[in-house]
């Protein structure tokens, strides 16, 4: 995956592909190199005829912390920018996972926030464990979950994403499972993500590809229909003054200045 220092570790084993996001230093948050490398990542899993599952696994005690603040605020105040380029290249990982001819499982046992929402409801199966925590904090930030309800929104009910998208309280595992954002709530990860695998390997390679053609469709249709509009309006709230106050308030460790 290039000289860059790796974020995302790829490996293959009897059939499975496991992508470990690895980047402790800002919490697997979702940076551009990120970003990137879990890109070419799943490509290079959808093009290997020998690989039938992808389990999408974290290091340390955080799946995904979301954007890179620090990467967000050192960015011009330009919506047509490089915020713009970010806000597309998250839309275009989030639609991979979707559209991606193989099965993709989450296994999370950590923090999950804003984008790393995204990622974890845009596989077709989830498990987390006893560890994991889940919020959409970006109303607290002065943005908006834009990008990512295309894959958030198909999974929640109507009253749990007016919730969790306006408060941005944090909620755990066996809430997640309630709403439907995950498949199940397990003590053990590991385990639960091994069963789940084993029963994917029974399906045939074709057959699992065209049967979550038939699960996935809606979501695509929406990102067809609305990922450059949202794209567009993440870039520009993003960009915006009262967000860069919520971004600075947030790596600074104080309220922001509506809160206080």
């Amino acid at each position: 995956m290039s000289e860059q220092k790796t974020l995302v570790r790829y490996e293959a084993r009897a059939g499975v592909v496991t992508l470990t996001l690895d980047s402790p230093h800002n919490r697997n948050a979702l940076s551009s190199r990120l970003v990137g490398q879990l890109h070419a990542g799943l490509r290079e899993a959808a093009a290997d005829p020998g690989v039938r599952v992808v389990v999408l696994g974290h290091t340390g005690n955080t799946f995904c912390a979301g954007a890179d603040l620090s990467e967000a605020t050192e960015e011009p105040v330009d919506p047509e920018g490089p915020v713009a380029g970010r806000a597309r290249a998250l839309a275009g990982l989030l639609r991979t996972l979707v559209e991606l001819p193989k099965p993709v499982v989450a296994a999370v046992d950590g923090h999950v926030r804003a984008g790393g929402m995204g990622l974890v409801a845009a596989c077709d199966l989830a498990v987390a464990g006893p560890a994991a925590t889940f919020a959409l904090t970006e109303a607290r930030l002065g943005v908006a979950p834009s990008i990512i309800s295309l894959t958030v929104l198909p999974r929640l009910s109507s009253r749990a994403a007016a919730r969790y998208f306006l408060t941005g309280e944090k909620f755990d595992a066996a809430q997640a499972e309630a709403i439907g954002l995950i498949t199940s709530a397990a003590p053990d990860v590991r385990a639960a993500v091994g069963e789940l695998v084993a029963a994917l390997r029974l399906g045939s390679p074709q057959g699992l590809a065209e049967s979550k053609k038939l699960v996935t469709a809606p979501v695509l249709a929406a990102f067809d229909a609305r990922a450059d509009e949202l794209a567009t309006a993440s870039a520009r709230l993003f960009a915006s003054e009262e967000a860069r106050e919520g971004m600075t308030a947030f790596l600074q460790k104080r309220p922001p200045s509506w809160a206080e």
